[in-house]
């Protein structure tokens, strides 16, 4: 199993010829309906076998898009794909994002030769890469799903970069249920993807009526369905799902619409031709064995079958270019670091050669300052308006397709999007994600636009790097860093206008911080980053002229990975051995914390902490860091009651 779910080596494309032939119209071909029938209840009784031998698992929620993925899989009117080769970069896609139907997904790429029959009822063990869910572990599967409601998004973001980046002449497969068409993700998906005419995009809704406690709440009236695909602009079309020869015809029509994303909407039965079909309480659950048998029963054949999928031309996926940037900041000059973020993925479009960098945003880019980025590459800038559920999802679509994904808003809107940045992590998805407007420090607009979770947020994700640059030459150094790092990336960034800090060529790392204040004689550690990096450098000051007292100043930069040993050393050469933290940010899973965690097995450096400790309100920049003591007159009396 391992050898043959393996991804293909990838290489980089040429360019100066055409990907593949232009879209023809596709001629109605003649099926063995019969055979078809055939392979569909094939497809039921591995999902029946393969459930039953992990005993847990949805063969109703498989039964009933059987038909669906017969017509899919083995017919020229469904993908084009190489079933050799999964990972091939022409393949049409799919993504199954009514997730839990996952063993009649591996079913079909078993019966077309892929994956051994024996390791399907491997489902759902340990040592197994066929999970209950999806994962991109498999070649087959290029997003996590399972958390219904976001297949459509990340397939949206894929689409467009076939169309208007790469060039390549492929199709996005989507199959949801009908219930997750309830989430509003969907309908954010919906939009865009007929926003920007996505005619290489296909969902199909497979309409079995039942959620997983009661019935959906519009069941099975597709005259419901219709009129709201049709509302948000798709090419819309109803069909009973279980029907092959309406199915191909479907599937044919799609193939020959333009400049509007289509949709199939399936009426079927849950647990169809089982003796459970179309009834409550089946859903997660293994039918009985007796059921194998009671569908072969229904099969018309049981011989062989021919599979005649369009096989397209073999495409190697890009190999990511290496990006470098070339800062130059007057040593006392100043920027803000959301603005070095637009600044910086301009320069990094200088050895982009393949432009691969794609910028996706939420209505915010003249505040991220990702605007500067579409005045200077307007093709690989795509604009989500404000649906950052969506965003995240297009961002992870253009992940998927070899792209390196900035996604920006304010990082407190990030928040609504956590699911999404969740499941990308589960992906393994390789996004970069820049939250700017972070902290109390952005003043009058109030706490609703203030991102004091957003570091919690993204520390809690699987191998996702946290970076906090504190001014425009970091700024600049951690988007050239992410930009090279192979996983999911936060950048946090600030409004205000801070001074340049550090030299042009500065070297920074992930993993890493930076002292930049220190003595033989220093008393305690100050620990900052962004806005308080600079209260701190100036508290500092203050307490050396005035109080005769020196202290550590560190920029942790890197908040995950944390650089635990040059925390540690620094706070050991203290006096007191002593640490302060000061964030703005809530205190719970922000700086403090990772610090804590950090050093939790050492019984010798105490750790003290400045953060916001209630809900901000509205007030200058100064007026907020003054209010919750972050301002450099709270940091030195925080700093004198802990040496006294």
């Amino acid at each position: 199993m391992s050898d043959r779910v393996t991804r293909k080596g990838n290489s980089q494309p040429q360019k100066e010829e055409p990907k593949q032939a232009k879209k023809q119209k596709v001629q109605k071909e003649s099926y063995d309906l019969v055979q078809l029938q055939d392979i569909a209840h094939q497809l039921r009784i591995h999902s029946i076998e393969m459930t039953i031998a992990s005993n847990s698992g949805h063969p109703t929620s498989c039964a009933s898009m059987a038909e669906i993925l017969a017509v899919l899989f083995f017919t020229k009117a469904g993908m084009h794909y190489n079933p050799k080769d999964p990972g091939n970069f022409g393949n049409d896609r799919f993504v199954l994002s009514k997730g839990h139907a996952a063993p009649i997904l591996y079913a079909a790429w078993s019966m077309v030769g892929y994956i051994e029959g024996k390791e399907l009822l491997n489902l759902r063990k340990i040592d197994s890469l066929l999970e209950g869910h999806p994962v991109p572990k498999l070649p087959f599967v290029d997003v996590a799903t399972g958390s219904l409601g976001q297949g459509l998004s990340v397939a949206g973001g894929m689409a467009y970069s076939s169309k208007f980046l790469d060039k390549i002449n492929n199709r996005y497969w989507v199959l949801m249920g009908d219930g997750e068409i309830a989430e509003g993700s969907v309908w954010e998906a919906a939009h865009l993807a007929s926003h920007y005419k996505l005619d290489n995009l296909t969902a199909i809704v497979d309409v079995n009526r039942l959620g997983q406690s009661e019935e959906t709440s519009i069941g099975h009236d597709i005259t419901v369905y219709k009129k709201r695909w049709e509302a948000f602009g798709w090419k819309t079309i109803v069909v009973d799902g279980h029907n092959l020869n309406l199915l191909t015809d479907a599937f044919e029509q799609c193939r020959n619409v333009k400049n509007q994303p289509q949709v199939i909407i399936a009426k079927t039965f849950k647990g169809k031709y089982l003796e459970m079909e179309n009834k409550e309480d089946w859903h997660g659950k293994p039918v009985p064995q007796a059921q194998v048998e009671f569908v072969k029963k229904q099969m018309k054949q049981q011989g062989g079958f021919t599979l005649t999928p369009e096989v397209p031309t073999q495409i190697e996926k890009p190999q990511q270019s290496h990006f470098t940037l070339e800062i130059n900041y007057p040593v006392d000059g100043k920027q803000s670091t959301r603005e070095a973020y637009g600044k910086a993925l301009v320069g990094l479009s200088k050895t982009d050669a393949n432009q691969q960098i794609v910028a996706v945003d939420g209505d915010t880019k003249n505040s991220t300052f990702s605007i500067k980025y579409k005045e200077a590459v307007p093709t690989n800038f795509v604009e989500c308006f404000i649906a950052e559920q969506n965003m995240v999802g297009w961002a992870q679509g253009f992940s998927c397709r070899g792209k390196v994904a900035f996604a920006s808003t304010f990082a407190a809107f990030f928040a609504r999007a956590f699911d999404q940045i969740r499941m990308g992590g589960i992906s393994e998805s390789q996004v970069k994600y820049v939250g700017s407007h972070a902290g109390v420090s952005i003043g009058e607009d109030g706490p609703s636009q203030m991102g004091l979770e957003d570091i919690a947020l993204f520390r809690t994700i699987p191998n996702c790097v946290v970076l906090y640059p504190s001014d425009g030459v970091s700024a600049e150094r951690a988007i050239e860093l992410v930009a090279n790092h192979k996983s999911p990336c936060y950048v946090r960034m600030s409004r205000p206008s801070l001074p340049i800090l550090y030299p042009n060529n500065e070297v920074f790392e992930i993993g890493k911080s930076k002292i930049l204040r220190h003595h033989d004689d220093d008393k305690i550690l100050l620990i900052g980053g962004g806005v308080t990096t600079h209260e701190i450098f100036k508290a500092a000051k203050q307490l050396s002229e005035q109080d005769k007292i020196n202290v550590t100043v560190l920029d942790l930069f890197s908040v995950k990975p944390i650089d635990h040993d040059g925390i540690l050393n620094a706070a050991n050469k203290t006096a007191l051995k002593t640490i302060l933290v000061v964030e703005d940010h809530y205190s719970e899973g922000g700086l403090f914390e990772a610090v804590s965690s950090s050093l939790s097995l050492n019984n010798e450096v105490k750790i003290h902490s400045i953060h916001v400790d209630k809900v901000a309100k509205s007030g200058t920049p100064a007026q907020m860091l003054s209010l919750y003591h972050l301002d450099a007159a709270g940091i030195v009396a925080r700093v004198k009651s802990i040496i006294q």
